[in-house]
C-alpha cells in the first residue's frame, strides 16, 4: 500500500463530473489497483476513489498551474479518471502488508453463514452449497452456491448491510469471475438488514438483495420447518 500526504485538487470525469479544491488530503493507493481521496473527518469513507481495474499514471502539470504533478487514475473498463493535481506533496511511503486473513464475523454473523448454507434451499428450491468460506485473493466469500439452473452464486452476509458491504462483495464477483472453472458468478448480498442505499447500489451493479431473518433460521435448525 502507498500512503501520499499532498495538497491537491481531485476531478472525476466519467457519467458526471465532481470536484474537490485544492486542500490537504490523504491518497491510499492499494496493491489491488484501487485509488482513494480522504480528508481528516468522515471515517473510513472517502472523499472519492476508484475501484479496480485501474491504472495510475503521473506526468508532469501544466505550464503555469502552479502544481508539481498531474496524476490520472483511469478505470480499464468504464474509462473514466480520477484526474489529481498536486501542489506539495508532505509525506508519500510504501509498505507491504501481505496477504489478509479477512474479517472475523462476531456471533450472528458467523451462525447465520452456518444456518444458511445449512439451509441453502432457504434461497431457492433445487439450490445447492458449494462451500463455505470459499478462498479469493482478498478473502473469503461467505457462500458459493449453485441455484436451480447450476449458475454459480456468491453470498455475502452481514448483521446490517452497508454499503462497504455491497463493495466488498463487489471485489469478491472480479476475482471469481476470473476463473473459468466457476464463472459466469453472480452475486446476493444478504444480511438481517439492508440499508436503502446499500440496496440501490447493489442493484445498480446487478446484485441481489435478500433479508435474513435469523429467528426463522434458527427455526430450521430447531424444528426443520421455515415456518
Amino acid at each position: 500500500m502507498r500512503l501520499v500526504i499532498a495538497r491537491c485538487s481531485v476531478d472525476y470525469v466519467g457519467r458526471l463530473t465532481a470536484h474537490l479544491p485544492m486542500a490537504p488530503r490523504l491518497v491510499l493507493i492499494k496493491a489491488d489497483g484501487s485509488v482513494s481521496v480522504h480528508a481528516d473527518d468522515r471515517a473510513f469513507k472517502p472523499l472519492n476513489w476508484m475501484n479496480p481495474p485501474c491504472s495510475l499514471r503521473e506526468e508532469p502539470p501544466a505550464e503555469d498551474s502552479g502544481a508539481i504533478a498531474r496524476w490520472t487514475v483511469t478505470h480499464g473498463k468504464s474509462g473514466e479518471q480520477l484526474i489529481l493535481t498536486i501542489e506539495e506533496i508532505l509525506h508519500d511511503s510504501s509498505h507491504e502488508l501481505g496477504l489478509d486473513p479477512g474479517l472475523r464475523k462476531d456471533g450472528v454473523e458467523a451462525h447465520l453463514q452456518e444456518l444458511l448454507a445449512e439451509h441453502i434451499t432457504t434461497l431457492g428450491k433445487g439450490w445447492t452449497l458449494i462451500r463455505r468460506e470459499y478462498p479469493t485473493p482478498i478473502g473469503p466469500v461467505d457462500i458459493l452456491c449453485r441455484d436451480h439452473s447450476s449458475a454459480t452464486v456468491a453470498v455475502e452476509i452481514k448483521r446490517r448491510g452497508d454499503i462497504d458491504g455491497v463493495e466488498q462483495l463487489t471485489r469478491y464477483l472480479e476475482l471469481l469471475n476470473r476463473d473459468p472453472l466457476i464463472a459466469p458468478v453472480r452475486g446476493i448480498f444478504a444480511a438481517q438488514v439492508i440499508k436503502p442505499q446499500a440496496k440501490v447500489l447493489a442493484t445498480d451493479r446487478g446484485i441481489d438483495c435478500v433479508t435474513l431473518d435469523y429467528d426463522r433460521l434458527r427455526g430450521i435448525e430447531l424444528d426443520g420447518t421455515l415456518f
